[in-house]
């Protein structure tokens, strides 16, 4: 068991990644996100799993990398530690950590983080001899575009239950990651750096994400912003939240709007009153507001995620103050083709309770053309 302990601290804060900026998210006020979150996956793991936990022994570093997320209640197997991480951690003790668990022949991996975390496993996976070995990646990171994470902690934990009880065959998957450099000049620049041994799980596992390019769809668009003209922008009380991506940058150019293309922007009426929102300037918004309210996202190619991935901004309570109900999906024909089903992952139990009682939401698809499609809740 592996955390990245700097993992995702950038995300309310709107820095798209913590690369590079742990110690600028901290002192901005970031709390710490993927330790809680390895510690409800354990947690869950031992509330469902039926095998026994006799024969699970884990592995793991002494500190923040490991045993400070370990339950202090739990019995879920023996613990031990290979490596001690009590200071400030880097990439390089990402490897170290994975180097030393590899020593005393570990048959699974399980950590918390993101792309870049999952980059530098599968680097000491390889460098070690041992790039068969499965990993399951809890998704603690801003953004989390490689195939080898469960949808949400509880998702590993059911994942990981499965594998040790032998339901589960082991399938390679993508390993993609963003320059997150050029990600925060609102570049969009994705690569696949290798390949990762995964349990293969359809319902738990959220799968590569995909860059959809389809041309011919500029008179979708032109339809899709026709609509959210006339139906939303028109009115002039209204607050208008943007999120991120490609579909809504184009729609809300046709608009008028300079929207970034990675950050959360907001408008009422013709006026952009907000460019590249953190939680705290989505609440400032949000607060004194007392216009109607509309959050207008697109889902992510492939995953479906709606909520959850890339946009941590959207916090719970930016989402209770902008209400459930209040939110449009907001889709193309061509990715639509890639989206079954509208994932949410909020972290918040009772607010991802909300989202499984709606079951189903609407998308916008074209001009007063809309869809409904399943919500997902894993």
């Amino acid at each position: 068991m592996l955390v990245n302990p700097d993992a995702g601290l950038g995300g309310r804060l709107g820095l798209k990644g913590s690369d590079g900026k742990a110690e600028l998210a901290r002192s901005m006020g970031a709390e710490d996100r993927s330790g809680p979150r390895m510690t409800a996956t354990l947690t869950h793991f031992g509330s469902i799993h039926r095998m026994g936990f006799d024969d699970l022994h884990w592995v793991t570093s002494e500190g923040r990398m490991g045993t400070d997320w370990f339950p202090e209640d739990a019995t879920i197997g023996a613990l031990s530690a290979v490596h001690s991480s009590r200071g400030e951690t880097t990439a390089a003790h990402t490897k170290e950590v994975v180097a030393a668990m590899l020593e005393v022949g570990i048959d699974l991996l399980l950590y918390a983080g993101g792309d870049g975390t999952t980059r530098d496993i599968v680097e000491a996976l390889d460098a070690n001899g041992r790039s068969e070995l499965p990993v399951i990646g809890m998704p603690t990171g801003v953004k989390m575009h490689s195939g080898c994470f469960a949808s949400s902690p509880k998702a590993a934990a059911e994942v990981l239950s499965a594998w040790l009880n032998g339901d589960l065959l082991v399938a390679s998957t993508e390993v993609l990651d963003l320059d997150e450099e050029r990600y925060r000049q609102g570049d969009w620049i994705i690569r696949m750096y290798a390949e990762a041994m995964t349990p293969s799980s359809p319902r738990w596992m959220q799968g590569a994400k995909q860059l959809i390019e389809a041309a011919g769809e500029e008179e979708v668009l032109e339809g899709l912003s026709d609509h959210i003209k006339d139906v939303i922008i028109s009115d002039e009380d209204r607050l208008v939240i943007w999120g991120s991506g490609g579909t809504l940058r184009a729609i809300g150019e046709l608009n008028g709007f300079e929207l970034t293309n990675l950050g959360i922007d907001a408008t009422i009426g013709s006026n952009q009153v907000g460019t590249d929102l953190d939680e705290a300037g989505l609440l400032g918004l949000l607060t004194p507001h007392s216009g109607s309210v509309t959050l207008l996202l697109s889902p992510m190619g492939g995953q479906g995620f709606l909520i959850g991935r890339g946009n941590l901004q959207l916090s719970p309570e930016v989402l209770r103050a902008i209400g459930i109900d209040n939110i449009l999906g907001v889709v193309t024909p061509a990715k639509l083709l890639t989206v079954r089903m509208l994932r949410i992952e909020t972290g918040d139990e009772e607010l991802d309770a909300e989202f499984v009682a709606l079951a189903y939401m609407k998308v916008l698809q074209g001009f007063r053309t809309t869809r409904i499609l399943p919500v997902a809740v894993d």
